[in-house]
């Protein structure tokens, strides 16, 4: 019995390793936490490698396509836009808005799912019913006619969009976890922790939680993308970050009428975010086959 620990110490690396392993094998995993991690350093350090000012307007570079020239100055490398303001810049300022309303409102949208898909399987009757309704009805509301509809009451700015998508995002977290604790509230160990004297919290956040981490953990990773998707589309709209602050989705949207002039002025900043969503969602997928026991082999 003594020996338990220092067995239990030693298999933790061993399965680090095996986890590790598993998520290096995947190409697409690799690829997508290379390019978050480039992302996030080029966000965190926008005010360092920026090469010029985002918000700065210079007409005589508006709608100036990329040119080679441009490599010997470090300025305006992805062309100019409509005000002659530098696209690389505006694009690596712009990764801060999207990773940083994406992130939060994943953290905000995760906590509360997870909190009401803990009481909902826990407790069952009409706290699950209750609950339960409650999501269903939103689900039958498109995800951005509601969030257009809460932004258009809460007015444009980056605490209420945080808000609304957190608001937004808490059902699939809800409705993942509800299912695991209605099997975990029958296994035999929360039998016995009751039957030891466990009050209702403690069984449900010492007991239960630990054993839903993983897959709320997943979930999360693979919503990550679907919030810079939504932050993006509203700030398309004219309902997310105000200008000039930039975002990729007002950015695109600026380049709306310059297709046939200009095409880079919305083709860069459409490609990044391209590019982003699907580097999340390779890393969601990766993440999954790790932590996910149902697909270990």
């Amino acid at each position: 019995m003594r020996e338990a620990p220092a067995e239990t110490a030693e298999k933790a690396p061993a399965r680090q390793g095996r986890f590790a392993g598993r998520f290096l094998r995947s190409r697409r995993a690799v690829f997508g936490s290379v390019f978050l991690l480039a992302i996030t350093l080029a966000a965190v350090l926008a005010g360092v490698i920026s090469p010029a000012d985002p918000e700065a307007v210079d007409m005589n570079y508006r709608l100036r396509p990329p040119e080679a020239a441009a490599l010997a100055t470090g300025k305006y490398l992805l062309g100019g836009d409509q005000l002659g303001r530098d696209m690389l810049s505006r694009i690596i300022y712009g990764a801060r808005i999207s990773l940083t309303v994406g992130l939060t409102a994943v953290l905000l949208s995760g906590g509360l799912g997870l909190l009401l898909g803990l009481f909902a399987g826990y407790y069952g009757g009409r706290t699950d019913e209750v609950i339960m309704r409650l999501a269903d009805v939103q689900l039958a509301i498109p995800t951005i006619l509601l969030a257009i509809a809460l932004v258009g009451v809460l007015g444009p700015s980056v605490p209420n969009l945080i808000l609304v998508l957190g608001v937004t995002g808490w059902v699939i977290y809800a409705r993942t976890i509800r299912g695991l604790v209605l099997s975990l509230r029958e296994q035999q160990f929360i039998e016995a922790a009751r039957a030891l004297g466990s009050g209702d919290r403690r069984t449900l956040f010492r007991y239960i939680l630990p054993n839903v981490w993983t897959p709320a953990i997943v979930v999360a990773s693979q919503q990550m993308g679907f919030m810079i998707i939504l932050e993006s589309a509203l700030s398309f709209l004219g309902l997310g970050v105000q200008p000039p602050t930039p975002t990729w989705g007002g950015m695109i949207a600026d380049g709306r009428g310059y297709l046939a002039t200009a095409p880079h002025v919305t083709t860069f900043p459409g490609l990044v975010l391209m590019a982003t969503v699907l580097a999340v969602n390779f890393f969601g997928d990766g993440l999954r086959d790790v932590l996910d026991p149902r697909l270990r082999v």
